[in-house]
């Protein structure tokens, strides 16, 4: 029997195994907001510690989390070494265990872990708990039968990819926890991603003069000058679309305004109006020429409406990542296994999301983004209602995941 089916024999054996932790890992809430997370770091922990695995704990300082918009992080780090200091990759494998919450419309218990016709239900099944037990199991079955003798693997499992990843990925890396060689992070099996969109994140306060709406000449209208300023911003947008990305996957940036809130009552013209954007930049674009460019199209509006002041804070900066010299083996060795076990060669594409994976680049760490999940974002329902995983696309892409790391770290 040839290694790469002694590996995906462990993985049919031990797949039980495989869905009872990720069961276990989904019943343990990871909302954010709030963002109280530490208590599923630990309950991880406790479920690596049996699998002989000690994971180290690296909590985030509580002003710091705080002051952030959460309440707790812990970052989890696994270390596994398998031959000296430079006999081979130091490979990182990287899933975030927090979530958006899970909002309505569930026909299933978003904590239950339940199982009907062969998929799993529940928040971050798909995005992305269902990879803490895909590079889990990887890494137990590349140990079991290929028994390693070279290089080194690290699994890392973090918290706040909802709110950017800087105390995440960002905070275990820039205080030299961690510098791996290469880095694969959860995503879907099937398509290996290795670029990918960034995010700009901007709040806008705008400020008129409230007033009675008996006498509104008296005040400063700030809802009518937010239209205003929206207007502006839409109209970019709709520019935006003759901007293409020469990346296969991604198409054209784009803006986005996800919340507006302003006024004290019906009867009142209201004196301040907050809304806060989204612009995803391609791979292409310069972030700083960006954020210059919203700006002065904001001030451009806000002067043509009498007595109406903004102001502009930027929430997110995330960075677009495009493929890094080096990630090659880890794309050739992915497709190759994926093409086996899956019956079809998943092509090498960006995406329109932003990930932690960005913050790996920055360091000039190469990585890409491949996993346990369906062909589309929309088929998880990842961010939406009853969201899940098909346990088939969970059993085949921890064995393309497995096979991959043999390749990488064999002798």
């Amino acid at each position: 029997m040839s290694p790469y089916a002694q590996l995906d024999d462990w993985i049919d054996r031990h797949f039980d195994e495989e869905v009872a932790f990720l069961q276990a890992l989904v019943r343990v809430p990871t909302d954010t907001p709030p963002g109280n997370n530490a208590p599923h770091a630990e309950r991880t922990a406790e479920l690596l510690a049996p699998m002989g695995f000690a994971a180290e704990r690296h909590p985030v300082p509580a002003a710091d989390v705080q002051a952030y918009g959460m309440q707790s992080i812990t970052n989890l780090i696994v270390r596994r070494p398998y031959g000296p200091p430079g006999s081979g990759p130091t490979v990182a494998l990287n899933a975030h265990g927090d979530v958006v919450p899970p909002g309505e419309g569930w026909t299933h218990d978003p904590y239950g872990g339940e199982i009907v016709d062969g998929a799993m239900y529940g928040r971050a099944t798909a995005v992305s708990k269902g990879d803490f037990a895909s590079f889990t199991f990887a890494v137990r079955a590349l140990e079991a039968v290929a028994r390693p003798t070279r290089g080194a693997l690290e699994l890392h499992f973090t918290y706040d990819e909802e709110f950017g990843g800087l105390l995440g990925p960002g905070w275990l890396l820039e205080r030299g926890l961690t510098h791996p060689d290469l880095l694969l992070a959860a995503g879907f099996s099937y398509e290996v991603v290795t670029a990918h969109n960034g995010c700009l994140q901007m709040e806008v306060t705008v400020h008129g003069k409230m007033a009675h709406a008996a006498v509104p000449h008296t005040g400063v209208d700030a809802l009518q000058g937010a239209v205003h300023i929206l207007n502006a911003l839409y109209a970019l947008n709709a520019g935006y679309r003759r901007v293409r990305s020469q990346v296969p996957g991604i198409s054209h940036p784009y803006l986005n305004v996800g919340r507006i809130e302003g006024g004290t009552n019906t009867n009142v013209v209201p004196g301040q109006v907050v809304f806060k954007l989204d612009r995803r930049m391609i791979p292409e674009e310069n972030p700083a020429e960006v954020e210059a460019a919203i700006r002065a199209c904001i001030a451009q509006a806000a002067g043509e409406c009498a007595g109406i002041s903004v102001d502009i804070r930027r929430l997110l900066l995330a960075r677009s990542m495009m493929p890094l010299p080096g990630n090659q083996p880890l794309v050739d060795a992915l497709q190759k296994h994926a093409g086996e076990v899956f019956g079809q060669v998943p092509p090498a594409v960006g995406t329109p999301l932003y990930t932690d994976v960005r913050l790996y680049a920055e360091r000039g760490i190469p990585g890409v983004i491949y996993g346990a999940g369906p062909r589309t974002v929309l088929e998880s329902h990842a961010k939406r209602a009853d969201e899940r995983l098909e346990l088939e696309d969970l059993r085949r892409a921890t064995q393309v995941v497995a096979r991959a790391l043999h390749d990488l770290l064999s002798a």
